[in-house]
């Protein structure tokens, strides 16, 4: 693809759409806004409850923070985050526990609307998986962001073997996306019903959508095209500590 028609594309991406908009009213960055906040929520809700706040603190305060992103327009000071969703996110959200805390609470409290539709319980039931020990709020930001990042990016592919054959075969080779080789090809192939070649062949051409997939979610939450390749392998080390 020629980088010419690939710049054209990613320019239609969530974030670079956002920072390009003319008018921080335009309905288009508004719902490319609430998209990205509806899926990275979770790590705000996490550095919220490492920071000390309860089960029912860290909701009020999750849900009065997206509001005020969502209504003060706060994405167009994200610049001096170098045009990274994920850092312009942990910016705002340090601000607001140290500026707005009480009073957004307060605010939530007595009757603010609820602009996004967040899996609290599930969120809690992710949260209490985190270690009790050892990570600052920020590692634990950081590494709910990256492990969010790769589960969208697994679920864009899991919506691409829907059907009851392919949904087998996703199901069995999902554990390998990330590098990890079966035990035994033969093995696996002849549980599949598949030859031992078209075991690799179908691998390979998974990891690759998963590759595509992993390239796209994370295209959606930078600036420019030049930026994945950094990002990718700065999730790829918060993932590996």
């Amino acid at each position: 693809m020629p980088p010419d028609h690939d710049h054209r594309r990613f320019a239609t991406t969530h974030w670079s759409l956002i920072l390009a908009a003319a008018d921080p009213r335009s309905p288009k960055a508004a719902s490319a806004l609430a998209s990205l906040c509806e899926i990275y929520w979770f790590p705000v809700y996490a550095f919220i409850r490492r920071n000390g706040a309860s089960t029912e603190d860290a909701r009020d305060s999750t849900q009065a923070f997206f509001a005020r992103v969502l209504e003060k327009e706060s994405f167009k000071g994200a610049r001096q985050d170098r045009g990274r969703f994920r850092a312009f996110l942990l910016t705002a959200v340090r601000h607001f526990l140290a500026n707005q805390w009480d009073a957004a609470r307060a605010q939530k409290r007595g009757g603010g609307q609820v602009v996004l539709s967040l899996e609290f319980d599930d969120g809690e039931r992710r949260y209490l998986l985190e270690p009790a020990d050892g990570l600052t709020p920020e590692h634990v930001y950081e590494r709910r962001w990256a492990l969010t990042v790769l589960d969208t990016a697994l679920s864009r592919v899991a919506a691409k073997y829907k059907d009851a054959d392919r949904r087998e075969l996703f199901i069995a080779l999902r554990p390998l996306l990330t590098g990890h080789e079966p035990d035994s090809y033969k093995k696996t192939a002849r549980s599949l019903g598949m030859t031992e070649g078209a075991l690799r062949v179908a691998l390979h051409r998974l990891r690759r959508q998963f590759a595509g997939c992993l390239r796209e979610v994370i295209g959606q939450t930078v600036e420019r095209p030049e930026d994945v390749d950094e990002e990718l392998q700065h999730l790829l080390g918060i993932v590996s500590r």
